[in-house]
Formats: structure tokens, sequence, C-alpha cells
């Protein structure tokens, strides 16, 4: 089973951190409109699984994605296993998990800049972010792995956000589904996780 191997950190320099990135990749620079899925009663916030509708919008275009991650395998880091796919048609997706019975939990805007590179053999994607609802820059740091390499993938990413000046006591697991939510007064509890 593929698990994002992932982790996240508050950034306190993100001049410092953009530069080098910078030298790394060029930047994609995109907008993510984030639509988050639950039961009524919501099972999956319960069991640490997401659903989501994710529409990015780039000098590339629109596209959709689809995406189910599952409940965390690594309870440190926050990674998780993940499912995504493209499709044809956002509204025909969200009005889908609406016919199964889901609602939407939460829904926000993320503003990122993305940098794809190689590091210790594996491909990576780099992402500052940030939530015009929320203060600071994030910078997630991820790649896809089986579950058995999830271990050696961490430390490779760990390596990365060394080398960019991202010490430990800057990482989080805070999800930005949990910290919207808290922000606009619903409290973080239902709904998913929200990397």
């Amino acid at each position: 089973m593929p698990v994002e191997a992932e982790l996240k950190a508050r950034v306190r320099v993100p001049g410092a951190v953009e530069r080098g990135l910078g030298e790394r990749a060029v930047a994609r620079v995109e907008v993510y409109r984030d639509t988050y899925y639950d039961r009524v009663g919501g099972e999956l916030g319960r069991g640490d699984e997401e659903l989501r509708i994710r529409t990015v919008e780039g000098v590339g275009g629109r596209r959709t994605v689809l995406t189910w991650k599952g409940a965390a395998v690594d309870e440190a880091s926050g990674s998780k296993p993940e499912y995504e796919t493209e499709v044809a048609d956002a509204e025909a997706a969200h009005a889908i998990l609406r016919g199964l019975g889901y609602v939407v939990w939460i829904a926000f805007e993320k503003r990122c800049r993305n940098y794809e590179f190689t590091a210790y053999g594996r491909e990576m994607l780099a992402t500052l972010v940030e939530v015009p609802e929320l203060e600071g820059t994030f910078l997630e740091v991820e790649t896809l792995v089986e579950e058995a390499e999830l271990g050696a993938a961490l430390e490779d990413v760990r390596a990365v956000m060394g080398e960019l000046g991202i010490g430990a006591g800057e990482l989080t697991t805070e999800t930005y589904t949990g910290a919207v939510a808290e922000r606009r007064g619903r409290g973080a509890s239902g709904g998913g996780g929200g990397a």
C-alpha cells in the first residue's frame, strides 16, 4: 500500500527556505481549493481517514483530484496511506460523494509553491504553504513509498528538511483542517486530518 512519507514544519524564515528550494527546482505556483467530506456522524474523522476533492489552479490550467487517506501508520510524522486520482469533472465528483451520503466537513484554500526534485534517490515534493485563515508559512516535504520503506523514507525527508534549515523544533503534526476549524470556532473534532 502506498504511503505518503511526509514531514511538516512551521517555517520561521520563509525567504531562506524558498531560496534553498529554488536551488533544487523551479517553483510551480498553485492555489488548492480543498473540500473535505465525511459521513454525517463523522466516522472518517474519528477513524483518522480523509476524503478530499482538491481543485488545483495554476499556470498550467485547472485540474481536480479525488484523494482518500487512511489512518496514520506513523504517529510521530502523521504519514498515511494515500490513493489519489484525477477526475475529469469536479462538479460530478462532488455530486457523487453527496449522493453516496457524504457531507462537506470543511473547505478552504491553500496557496502553494511546489518544488519537485530528487534527493537521496527518491522523488520528493516540497511545498511552501500559506493558508489565508492561518498565520505563518508551512513547509511540507514528502515522498510516496511502500509502507515497508517508511522509516528510511522519513529519514531522507528529515535530511532534506535539515538541509533547508528546518530544525526538529519547527516540525509539527498540526493539520490544516483542524487549525482552520478551530479558527472558525468549530473545534477540531470530526472530519479528516487534512495534512
